[in-house]
């Protein structure tokens, strides 16, 4: 009986609630989706809540457990998107991505064109900086028309998980204004900081025409070592969503006293704020298999002392608990849309 009124709570558009075990399992499917700037086609998935039995399945460099063009469960789901870090891929979150679909919310992945594994043309420069969050935009409003979910997807609730360069993008999303001339000043007084330095903190004006995007149907972020650097508290007075924040003591990437801690100070109101102790950059990367080990190990160790496991297993959690209690939708008003 208790297990029929939470179904039927769901489908009235409730909260999307954390379960042990999760309800459901992880539908897959490919998301048509072009980039904004260029036009042309952008590799995307939206991954959702499914009755279907899932099966390994090959996605990009990895394998997911996953139902593939599978029926999406009756009900009506949040839906929030990853922004991946520099040169990274939406997968690098996959244990967190598909934690979260399993207990109610839909997730869109997608590859940031110019900035992930296979292609680093557009790194440092205007179209990167701007043209990210046009990206999650547009993947949000293809999700939302997307044929076989539209009707199981809530416009209402959507949040955005943006991890290192993603949490740039998902705080402009957010309203924030980035100034690249934070960032000159920075590596002024930092040239020794190859990663956010390596043009000396001069970012190439190939697209002068563009300028941040915010995005009012964002409604919740969580950021995890998110890249600050280009914020002032004046740039974030318009940031007044809930924000979910996670950083490691040791980024050895991205220094959590101008990055994280920075942006606790500077937010206007104040985040959740995780802080993992002796965690470096890398820790919010899913647990390595002993494969991807042997073939990163820099991004795949963690200091002694620190658990990738059960840091994941704590963010799984806290990452569930956070959207389901800030993408809240009263059932009556729901039930009439």
């Amino acid at each position: 009986m208790a297990r029929m009124l939470l179904f039927l709570f769901l489908l009235l558009g409730g909260l999307a609630q954390a379960a042990e075990p999760p309800l459901w399992n992880a539908g897959a499917r490919r998301l048509a989706l072009n980039d904004p700037l260029t036009g042309k086609p952008i590799p995307a998935v939206v991954f959702y809540p499914t009755r279907a039995q899932p099966r390994l399945t090959r996605i990009g460099d990895y394998r997911l457990k996953v139902a593939v063009n599978a029926p999406i469960a009756p009900g009506r789901f949040p839906l929030l998107a990853i922004s991946h870090g520099n040169s990274g891929s939406p997968l690098a979150q996959r244990d967190l991505l598909l934690w979260l679909t399993r207990n109610g919310f839909a997730v869109i992945g997608l590859l940031h064109p110019g900035d992930n594994p296979r292609d680093q043309s557009r790194q440092g420069a205007l179209s990167n900086l701007y043209g990210r969050p046009l990206q999650v935009s547009a993947s949000i409003s293809a999700a939302l028309a997307e044929p076989h979910l539209a009707a199981s997807l809530d416009a209402q609730r959507i949040g955005v998980i943006g991890y290192s360069a993603g949490g740039e993008t998902a705080l402009i999303l957010a309203g924030a204004t980035p100034r690249p001339e934070r960032l000159r000043r920075y590596c002024r007084e930092r040239p020794d900081d190859e990663d956010a330095c390596s043009a000396n903190g001069e970012l190439r004006a190939d697209r002068p025409d563009l300028a941040a995007h915010a995005d009012p149907r964002v409604r919740a972020l969580l950021l995890l070592a998110p890249l600050g650097l280009m914020f002032g508290s004046d740039d974030l007075a318009a940031v007044t969503i809930p924000v979910l924040l996670y950083t490691g003591d040791r980024d050895q990437v991205l220094d959590p006293a101008r990055n994280a801690a920075a942006l606790l100070r500077k937010l206007p109101h104040q985040p959740e704020y995780h802080v993992v102790r002796g965690a470096g950059h890398f820790v919010f990367m899913t647990p390595c298999s002993a494969e991807e080990d042997a073939e990163t190990p820099e991004l795949c160790e963690d200091a002694v002392g620190v658990d990738r496991q059960a840091v994941h297993r704590s963010l799984d959690d806290e990452a569930a608990r956070f959207f389901a209690s800030q993408l809240r939708v009263d059932p009556l008003q729901a039930s009439q849309r």
